[in-house]
């Protein structure tokens, strides 16, 4: 099983929880789909896109359940990183867990599965 994830707001997030699904973030619909990281690139993207911001989530995902809407498209560097091009049903998390607010710059994360 591959794991995938998602950085999000925590208001984000609960509305994901309300309404069953997860559109993704302003910056998603922006792109046109729902950006995740996989477990070698989360620190990275946190640092890259979230530094200083704080009230964060980290979802891990089964990338199995999302099915052919997730692609594997090259970003940053020319590195793979999946896109999902629809709603993130909430059946696909493994778990969501609150990302710490950085303390001296750097964030503790958890164990993340690849």
């Amino acid at each position: 099983m591959t794991t995938i994830y998602k950085i999000c707001g925590r208001p984000d997030w609960r509305a994901a929880e309300r309404e069953g699904m997860y559109r993704g973030s302003d910056i998603d619909a922006r792109d046109g789909f729902i950006h995740f990281s996989s477990a070698a690139q989360t620190v990275e993207t946190v640092e890259k896109h979230f530094s200083g911001q704080r009230d964060l989530m980290l979802v891990a995902v089964d990338a199995a359940v999302l099915g052919a809407a997730l692609k594997w498209e090259p970003s940053r560097g020319g590195a793979l990183f999946p896109h999902l091009y629809g709603t993130m049903p909430l059946s696909a998390v493994r778990w969501a867990k609150p990302l710490l607010d950085e303390n001296g710059g750097k964030r503790a994360f958890p164990e993340l599965e690849p």
